[in-house]
């Protein structure tokens, strides 16, 4: 298929740097504002389009991958997460599907640390009282936090980003732990300095941070449930910068308001952009708005991923970033 006569849709708006290199290479149809498609607009773009490139807010169904049509061929994905679509439908319609992998793994493990720092250390307390103009000068008792050195770090998923975390953490003085769907080689936990742990269970009752890095599947839906959380130290500290929906949300604030988890730090959320407002009272949790890979050089770097993906594929080749069911 002639990379000239290939019609692109990019359903967000992307870096000007790439947006503009897109145009040079593609017949592609940009978005002019940058808010969600509706499913009508996406279901509209995946008919006229040859490859459509979606991100985490576009819920791609097998139902809107059967009103596609057939020239539909490629799914480019911007973004190492494709839980947002139905992989297994489409492949079975003949529609690749491919990712960005590895890119954000420097800026998605520096967001863990930051929120480890910012939930033991307090800082949105302490910045808050300075943006009030509340602060009455230091006090012995003010403001205390817990030391990051020493304390147990419970990994949950060792890919590229958990073990970009234990590294970090490593250098902070934490002492890393990880439980993983496989154990890593002898080499790479000698590196790390990091215990593998069989039993999740048994390790969320010795940790004092849990940092979620796995990603969202079937079979890490509600992973951290009512009944894991009740494990936890009521002294410690969950970390998510993975995917919500890991967590049982619910559960997760019921336990925090009542004192049976020390504190939590949360870059995503189970249903999206609706948090829990309960969540948004508690002075020992930190939210952010899904910001863990929003970086310039990140973002700029995926897109680069997207575009390598769409022209290996426009000239025949099988894209580098393929993702088949079997990955998931």
């Amino acid at each position: 298929m002639p990379a000239q006569r290939l019609s692109v849709v990019v359903t967000r708006r992307l870096p000007e740097v790439v947006e503009t290199r897109m145009s040079e290479l593609f017949d592609v149809d940009l978005r002019g504002e940058d808010v969600p498609m509706s499913k009508a607009e996406l279901v509209a773009a995946m008919a006229r389009a040859d490859v459509i490139v979606p991100c985490i807010t576009d819920q791609i169904d097998g139902a809107m991958l059967a009103q596609a049509g057939e020239r539909l061929k490629l799914i480019a994905n911007y973004g190492a997460g494709v839980d947002h679509i139905d992989v297994a439908t489409a492949r079975q319609r003949g529609v690749l599907v491919s990712n960005t992998p590895g890119v954000m793994t420097d800026e998605t493990a520096d967001m863990a640390l930051a929120l480890i720092l910012a939930v033991l250390r307090r800082l949105p307390e302490g910045m808050a009282v300075m943006q009030e103009s509340r602060w009455e000068g230091w006090a012995p008792t003010a403001f205390m936090g817990g030391r990051v050195a020493g304390r147990r770090l419970g990994i949950l998923g060792m890919g590229r980003i958990g073990q970009a975390v234990a590294r970090r953490a490593r250098a902070f003085g934490m002492q890393v732990h990880y439980h993983n769907r496989r154990r890593l080689h002898a080499d790479i936990e000698t590196a790390l300095e990091a215990t593998y742990w069989d039993s999740l269970d048994q390790m969320l009752s010795r940790m004092d941070v849990i940092s979620i890095n796995c990603p969202h599947t079937p079979a890490t839906f509600h992973l951290l449930n009512a009944r894991r959380l009740k494990l936890m130290k009521p002294t410690a500290v969950i970390v998510n910068t993975s995917r919500g929906e890991v967590i049982d949300e619910n559960a997760l604030t019921r336990m925090l308001r009542a004192g049976e988890i020390g504190g939590a730090g949360l870059d995503v959320f189970e249903r999206g952009r609706e948090v829990n407002p309960r969540l948004r009272e508690l002075p020992n949790v930190v939210l952010l708005p899904h910001m863990g890979s929003a970086t310039r050089e990140g973002r700029i770097e995926m897109g680069e991923k997207v575009l390598i993906n769409i022209k290996t594929f426009a000239d025949g080749h099988r894209p580098p970033d393929l993702v088949v069911p079997s990955m998931l």
